[in-house]
């Protein structure tokens, strides 16, 4: 059986161009992009009527911009996810392969790579990081050893120096945020410096503090998104008056855990802690909104809303497949999986886009995007030529964006990766999933009840293959039916691991060596 699709979208990705076509010069717009943190793909009304969430402000940005119904996050974890966003290059090139940086962690973007932020630096931008950064510091320590968590819940690092390798020496001009939530330092960072001394344990409460570490005296987690929430609508009031474009980056802390609504949005919402956390993540997109209207910039302004991976399951109680059965809310709607997993419910999620006069206002797409290509397409909407090295696995998908016809997919083929290192690739209809199954959860994965109530069956193929076009909700496996097909993705797979990029260029290096492929799936 042949598949003429796979070489058809071969030689389209080499017909696709980062730099604007002649009937795109370069604009200027200013660019908010809101990444929330385990968000699913069930949890918007938008793209689930029967949501137990009111989302009322995310409701509106969908109808004066266009919902994305196959958009992806690169990682179906959090680090990967925002390090693709930022670089335009999938994580597993660098030295995470699997997994999340952890607390204390050196940085992960190299500080010679491009950035979006430093691109559109370069192109007379202002522009700031506002939220969670989970990609890695450089800690001074007291005791010249590596930064860590001691016994007794303090730490070594030296808060009374400037904190490196962070936002501010990535591009960005400002941050103001967290490392994480769930990470130590328990403090809120402003550029290079933590805002006051992190000089007293953690609370030790199990279910709002999971890593141990040095706390500043009265950190309040419930008070971490509404004054991210507030820095945001400061810095574009304020930018608004600069002269410039500029450029949010605003990845918020929430529906992360620790799951904490403020007292003002509890209960109301039907799906619990959560659905009310939800519900106050869409006040903060509100207020957004609110502040690029007033500041009146709001029609010269890009504004993207995603999530960077699939719902949780295992930090938070409920997770996603408890929060069915207690309030028949489906986190990750008809899909299959959750954060964590290679199915689409992990990566798959809500996307987002509103530019008033550019974008179709109550549009519905469904081209095939990842988050990786934000900066080739950002790069192609100031007229900007990206360098070999940089950006070797985004695709512009500005035409899809504007909703634009074009003869066939902006991109090929989409690598899919899970929290474990699986991998998958998906082209067209098609995705194959590198590995006897997509879950990456286990013990805290897909229960049977679900599974019986889905109709997931068992299988013994070495690898599976869904048509996601008849089969959205991955429930039959046609590996064994389609070898060809399988052979094809496969090689396709390994051919963008090994040349380092997956657009067209010259082949770059991986920052370390990949997995070997082996076994049946091998070439």
């Amino acid at each position: 059986m042949k598949y003429p699709i796979l070489r058809f979208a071969v030689l389209l990705l080499a017909a696709v161009p980062v730099a604007p076509a002649a009937d795109h010069p370069p604009t200027k717009p200013n660019i908010v992009f809101i990444l929330a943190d385990d968000l699913g793909y069930g949890d918007l009304s938008c793209y689930n009527k029967a949501s137990k969430i009111p989302t009322p402000n995310l409701d509106r940005l969908a109808s004066e911009g266009t919902r994305f119904t196959d958009a992806h996050a690169p990682t179906s974890v959090c680090t990967p996810t925002r390090y693709a966003i930022l670089t335009g290059r999938y994580s597993w090139r660098s030295r995470l392969q699997r997994g999340v940086l952890g607390p204390w962690d050196k940085p992960l973007i190299a500080a010679n790579r491009l950035t979006v932020a430093s691109l559109l630096r370069q192109n007379g931008y202002r522009t700031a990081c506002i939220g969670k950064w989970h990609l890695g510091w450089n800690w001074p320590t007291t005791d010249d050893q590596p930064a860590s968590s001691r016994t007794n819940r303090l730490s070594n690092v030296d808060f009374t120096k400037p904190v490196a390798g962070g936002p501010i020496t990535r591009g960005f001009d400002y941050y103001f945020g967290v490392d994480l939530p769930n990470y130590p330092p328990y403090c809120f960072i402003e550029n290079e410096h933590s805002v006051g001394i992190p000089s007293v344990p953690d609370s030790g409460v199990k279910d709002l503090f999971n890593r141990p570490g040095p706390m500043v005296p009265g950190w309040k987690l419930v008070n971490i998104l509404p004054e991210v929430t507030r820095r945001a609508v400061q810095w574009i009031e304020d930018s608004a008056k600069a002269g410039k474009p500029f450029f949010l980056y605003l990845p918020l802390t929430s529906p992360h855990y620790p799951v904490v609504p403020a007292p003002e949005f509890q209960g109301k919402s039907h799906a619990g802690d959560y659905g009310d956390y939800v519900f106050q993540t869409d006040w903060t997109v509100g207020r957004v909104l609110e502040a690029l209207q007033r500041a009146g910039v709001a029609e010269n302004t890009l504004v993207i809303f995603t999530s960077d991976n699939g719902p949780e399951v295992v930090e938070i109680k409920p997770g996603a497949y408890d929060r069915i059965r207690e309030y028949q809310h489906y986190s990750m709607g008809e899909l299959r999986g959750a954060k964590r997993d290679a199915w689409e419910g992990g990566h798959r999620v809500p996307f987002l886009a509103r530019w008033p006069g550019r974008i179709a206002a109550g549009g519905v797409s469904d081209e095939t995007m990842c988050h990786v290509d934000f900066m080739a397409t950002v790069a192609a909407m100031v007229g900007a030529k990206l360098p070999d090295n940089a950006a070797e696995d985004s695709i512009n998908v500005l035409p899809a964006l504007l909703g634009e016809k074009h003869a066939g997919p902006a991109r090929a083929a989409t690598v899919h990766h899970s929290g474990n290192g699986k991998f998958a690739i998906r082209q067209g209809d098609w995705v194959l999933i590198d590995a006897p199954t997509g879950d990456d959860n286990g013990k805290s994965g897909e229960p049977q009840w679900w599974k019986d109530e889905r109709g997931y069956a068992k299988h013994d193929q070495p690898g599976e293959l869904f048509n996601v076009h008849d089969d959205l909700a991955e429930r039959r496996n046609q590996f064994a039916e389609h070898p060809e097909l399988v052979r094809e993705l496969k090689a396709l797979l390994e051919k963008y691991k090994r040349d380092g990029r997956s657009t067209p260029g010259e082949p770059q290096k991986n920052d370390v060596p990949l997995p070997v492929a082996s076994g049946p799936l091998a070439e």
